[in-house]
């Protein structure tokens, strides 16, 4: 009966430390985009960033945090099941800022393995002629 009881207790511990383990996992196809040189007449310029769900659990995004006003990402509320892909849109604004070389980080929250994850949006708007 201990024996019984003993083996049990394994399989239970054995199953739980197991349904542990299955987490999310985001993996982007690309942290950096750049979007060249462009001119103020054509200030807003758009990204796409693709990821994949590698881990065993479904992805959560739980937020997208541009670091100024001029960058607005946008991203799905459905969590991500393991295998497939999600996006996140970014849309930068360059109208009335100073021409010039940008670079703007998006930090992306998720249920993930690892937790924080940056992003990066950069380019060169020229002064309109």
């Amino acid at each position: 009966m201990k024996k019984i009881l003993m083996i049990a207790m394994l399989l239970v511990g054995c199953l739980s430390m197991q349904a542990q383990n299955k987490q999310a996992e985001i993996r982007f196809d690309k942290i950096t985009h750049n979007f060249g040189t462009f001119s103020e007449k054509d200030a807003v310029q758009t990204a796409t960033f693709t990821f994949t769900n590698v881990g065993s659990a479904p992805l959560i995004i739980n937020q997208a945090v541009a670091s100024c006003g001029c960058t607005v990402p946008t991203f799905t509320k459905q969590p991500i099941k393991p295998g497939e892909k999600g996006e996140i849109k970014v849309k930068y604004n360059g109208a009335g800022k100073f021409p010039g070389h940008f670079k703007k980080s998006i930090t992306i929250r998720s249920n993930g393995k690892i937790e924080m994850t940056r992003l990066y949006v950069e380019g060169n708007m020229e002064e309109a002629k």
